[in-house]
């Protein structure tokens, strides 16, 4: 069977050996609404913003692309396409555009060849280096003619292996987008590093005092060092990606309707079969547990450290973990539309995404090369006007081609986002995109629902006027047959021997209670009125809801039952407040619920009973007071409210659509994860702008020192690197989490209690 769009053979046809067929192209993406198509591609040689720029622009060009967007962390270029026409030419585009593509896979990702190659080209410059440092200061020290000429030639040749090996990192990029009719920032580094060589062995061949091989092999190894520690960085903050794609399972034991077993990739894998989950192995998709029970550790999903019972009829996610048992399946949702995946979809976005500060950096880089050739062309003009020495103004000219090179403008942003959105997931707190973590740090207003958000959307006992412990037994065994929240709420709080006290006749009276038989008495525990009448009055508070226990017709005791605040529901409200933000409660539940929950937090603003349009007029007005609001919810009726927000936040255990549309989401129970992930907004921001400065700075420094002619290229090699270096660094002063502490994911490192998470 085809899964190409009508007319894709024909949009491929000439695409050119080791270009991926339409079939291929179907067979890795992925549909997505509206009739849209999203394609993986990998783009290795991508590395600065100028390669954003060309690799996004040559595929929003194709007919029927909708977006592209180039991760630079992953070097993975996302393509959203129409899937109603044909597919487009998407890896000879970017050919044409001078990058080399393929499909992306993430075990082709791990693998990791550029570092290889930068390894490699980094000790061949090194050795050279090294080799060539030691005659220079033979020949600095006043060696006599004869030994100067004779040190430059052996330095000409230990430099020429790495001109050559080292330099094309270099090279090949700068090749590629001249051919491609544009500039980067490898061109001023090539022509940089040529010329000083070409002007090097000119000199030696004549005899002359001076040759800066030493300059040539130190700037390939400052540049290489500067490169390879910024590849370094990038798979280190990016780490947790690759931490969930090594946990996802290559395939699944699929059962057939006739009872046969087989061992199916999970791309094969669709809604509607039914798959198998031995003991230790991983859940592969998303699904309903359809027979068996085990114990399965979800911590990542809940942030529970404690193994979760599963049985028939309950919901697990892909990644979860089987500690014991066998259980078996029906899929509810593929492989790649699977938590998961969408883990890993949101955290590729948040490194990829293009904020307000990333794109001023992105156009500024982009104009900048061809700035500075044009100055580097006045400086050697300029100064051939003013000595006639064009030796002095070329060795002049190219350490302003070096040293102002814009590296470190182009790391200040996407460095920065990388490494919070690291942070982020150390957290537990995942970001579909990096504009929200900008958003974030401008937020003045917390709004949050209450049921499911500020509680957990499941009631408990938060008092209780039971009588003797008899009556608490036969209320913990009643309750212990039924699976209505309330009864659950009540069972938890029995004596752990319940099964001892058998029930007899036991019937479940929807909206009223449950009944039975226990002792020779007959017991009901539901509402006052079907159960027995009311209890006293005192047992509960306004907002909360009353069950009561009757024996023989006759009410003997109640429990009050209360919603369960989330976790850390206090302490992140009184952060919040502590960073002077203001607070809301946009509740669709009932007034008194909500006063209460409002009470117990110390939430002085609240609105109960709204609707889901009623949350988006109470967020345009607090918007129209011209504060920037943070929504945080979780239900279906809140997913309008958290698409017009400023920024938003929902809980892994919010409804799908609530999770879609929210821009970040946090994957433990505590609510602390908000006061959390404004810390990190704020302090990555403060960064951002730090890095950015930093650039700009340095460059306005260093310019006229080098127009001066007070810069060897030796130097400016030194300047620039380090400049990278710093700007690389102080992105990671983002401070990582301090507790819980971090354990081992793979070769990553992860918090505890998301180590054997989807």
């Amino acid at each position: 069977m085809s899964y190409c769009a009508p007319g894709s053979a024909d949009a491929l046809d000439g695409a050119g050996p080791g270009s991926p067929s339409a079939d291929e192209i179907m067979l890795v993406s992925r549909r997505l609404e509206d009739g849209l198509v999203q394609t993986d591609l990998s783009v290795p040689r991508a590395h600065c913003a100028a390669c954003i720029a060309a690799v996004e622009s040559a595929l929003r060009e194709l007919p029927g692309v909708v977006s592209a967007r180039l991760n630079l962390s992953a070097r993975r270029a996302a393509v959203t396409w129409r899937g109603d026409g044909p597919v487009p030419a998407m890896v000879p585009a970017l050919r044409e555009a001078g990058y080399e593509a393929s499909l992306f896979s993430y075990e082709e990702a791990g693998t990791d060849p550029e570092f290889g190659r930068l390894i490699r080209a980094l000790a061949v410059a090194g050795f050279a280096a090294m080799n060539i440092m030691l005659l220079s200061v033979s020949v600095w020290s006043g060696a006599d003619e004869g030994t100067r000429h004779a040190f430059h030639l052996i330095s000409a040749l230990l430099a020429f292996p790495a001109l050559v090996y080292s330099g094309r990192i270099f090279y090949l990029s700068a090749l590629s987008a001249i051919r491609a009719g544009r500039t980067n920032m490898d061109v001023p580094i090539s022509i940089g590093v040529m010329l000083a060589f070409a002007l090097s062995l000119h000199d030696s061949i004549l005899n002359k005092p001076h040759a800066y091989f030493d300059a040539v092999t130190m700037l390939l190894f400052f540049l290489l060092i500067g490169r390879t520690l910024d590849h370094v960085m990038r798979q280190r903050a990016r780490g947790a990606v690759a931490g969930l794609a090594r946990m996802m399972p290559r395939g699944a034991v699929m059962i057939a309707p006739d009872g046969t077993r087989s061992f199916r990739d999970l791309r094969e894998i669709e809604p509607g079969d039914v798959v198998l989950v031995p003991a230790g192995e991983r859940v592969p998709v998303d699904g309903m547990v359809i027979a068996g029970a085990a114990d399965l550790d979800a911590s990542i999903v809940t942030g529970e450290s404690t193994p979760a019972p599963v049985a028939v009829g309950e919901a697990v996610q892909a990644g979860m973990l089987n500690l014991n048992g066998s259980i078996t399946l029906k899929v509810s949702k593929g492989a790649e539309d699977s938590f998961l995946a969408e883990m890993m979809r949101m955290m590729e976005a948040a490194e990829g995404g293009r904020a307000r500060y990333r794109r001023i950096a992105d156009r500024a880089a982009a104009l900048y090369s061809p700035v500075i050739h044009a100055v580097a062309a006045l400086a050697f003009f300029g100064w051939m006007m003013a000595t006639g020495d064009w030796h002095r103004s070329l060795t002049i000219a190219i350490a302003v081609l070096i040293i102002t090179c814009p590296c470190a403008l182009g790391l200040a942003v996407p460095m920065v986002q990388v490494v919070a959105a690291r942070r982020l997931f150390e957290r537990g707190i995942s970001l579909k995109d990096g504009s929200a973590l900008e958003r974030l740090a401008e937020i003045e207003t917390v709004a949050f629902d209450k049921t499911g958000t500020l509680t957990l959307g499941r009631p408990c006992v938060v008092r209780s006027d039971i009588g003797d412990e008899a009556n608490r037994r036969a209320a913990a065994a009643l309750s212990a047959h039924s699976r209505h929240p309330a009864a659950v709420a009540v069972a938890e709080t029995g004596p752990a021997a319940v099964a001892e006290l058998s029930i007899e006749e036991f019937a479940e009276h929807p909206g009223l209670g449950v009944e039975g038989q226990a002792g020779g008495h007959h017991y009901r525990l539901g509402r006052s009125g079907w159960a027995g009448g009311a209890w006293r009055p005192e047992i509960a508070e306004g907002e909360e809801s009353v069950v009561v226990l009757s024996r023989d017709g006759r009410a003997v005791g109640a429990f009050a039952l209360a919603d369960q605040m989330r976790p850390g529901a206090e302490t992140a409200l009184r952060e919040l407040h502590a960073a002077g933000l203001g607070v809301e409660i946009l509740s669709g539940d009932r007034e008194t619920a909500v006063a209460g929950v409002a009470r117990r937090l110390g939430v002085s603003s609240w609105h109960a009973g709204l609707l889901p349009g009623d949350k988006v007029a109470r967020l345009a007005e607090i918007e129209a007071t011209g504060r920037k609001v943070l929504m945080v919810g979780d239900g279906l009726n809140d997913a309008p409210a958290l698409g017009a927000a400023y920024v938003s936040m929902a809980p892994a255990s919010a409804a799908d659509i609530g999770r879609n549309a929210a821009d970040l989401v946090f994957m433990h129970r505590e609510l602390t994860a908000v006061p959390g992930a404004l810390a990190i907004a704020r302090r990555a921001t403060v960064l951002v702008r730090q890095n950015l400065w930093l650039a700009v700075i340095y460059n306005l420094l260093v310019l006229p020192i080098a127009l001066a002619g007070f810069v060897t290229p030796l130097i400016a090699a030194l300047a620039m690197s380090l400049s990278s270096v710093l700007v690389v660094a102080n992105a990671h002063r983002i401070p990582a989490q301090s507790s819980p502490p971090a354990v081992r994911l793979g070769s990553r490192r992860v918090p505890a209690g998301m180590e054997q998470a989807t």
